[in-house]
């Protein structure tokens, strides 16, 4: 299959790790160039040299922290100031937050909301103009299968991530005439460095793919997922190959959701 994605410009945000990692470097071996945008600056510096031993290419690295407007600014104008364009967007910065209502104060919901959907809001806002410019792009903004059905004491992640797939929706409808498709990822339980610190913690024990199977019992395929299957999907639905997908979500999560 033809992904159409080289000589295209990605730009990341949570990059430098999990999933976002993951992406940035499937991206790379499909020939895009990327931007990784995160916090912490050693594991900028980490994933950017996994990158360039896995591809050859060189990604870009950006400190910031996406729960600013002005920094989603500042990313995007420095992807395009080095790259020259712009036509991949992946919103995957974010934490896990859950808690029950009574334990969420003010500040914790204020937050949850600008990392999540603040950033997601701004960093298209300004990558918006770049993509109308060339005829077109794709956004992909991620977000969680809680957001679809959300259980107890799962806030305030739950809503923002609500609010995300809202989003996903009213932009893709305002953007389908510029060519820009907006579609989003719903994830489950995927291998990240919170599973992996939890199976430390809680069962040393066992082997990584015991502690999967035996954590994802509940869950139809049986086991956690790995980053390259949620990047898989992610990279399919920036490629040429999704060309009439957009305003959709995709479940990545074993089967474990509870609705479509």
């Amino acid at each position: 299959m033809e992904l159409g994605l080289s000589q295209k410009v990605a730009l990341i945000t949570g990059g430098s790790k999990g999933i976002g990692f993951q992406t940035a470097l499937d991206l790379s071996h499909e020939g895009t160039s990327v931007a990784i945008v995160a916090r912490n600056e050693e594991a900028l510096q980490q994933a950017k040299q996994k990158i360039l031993e896995a591809t050859g290419q060189e990604a870009l690295t950006i400190s910031a922290d996406v729960s600013q407007e002005s920094e989603c600014q500042r990313a995007v104008e420095e992807t395009v100031a080095h790259f020259g364009s712009l036509h991949i967007l992946v919103n995957n910065a974010g934490t896990a937050a859950a808690r029950s209502f009574e334990d969420v104060d003010g500040e914790a919901w204020q937050n949850d909301l600008d990392l999540k959907l603040g950033g997601t809001i701004h960093c298209s806002r300004y990558a918006i103009p770049h993509m109308k410019q060339q005829g077109g792009g794709a956004i992909v903004n991620l977000t969680a299968v809680v957001a679809k059905t959300p259980p107890a004491s799962s806030l305030p992640s739950s809503v923002s991530r609500s609010a995300g797939l809202a989003l996903t929706q009213a932009m893709s409808k305002d953007l389908g005439k510029h060519n820009i498709r907006v579609n989003a990822v719903c994830i489950g339980l995927i291998r990240s460095d919170q599973i992996e610190k939890m199976w430390q913690k809680q069962r040393p024990d066992l082997t990584w793919d015991e502690f999967s199977h035996e954590t994802g019992k509940t869950i139809p395929l049986g086991r956690i997922g790995d980053t390259h299957e949620a990047s898989n999907v992610i990279t399919f639905l920036v490629s040429d190959a999704a060309s009439y997908v957009t305003g959709t979500s995709v479940n990545i999560d074993g089967g474990s959701g509870n609705a479509l």
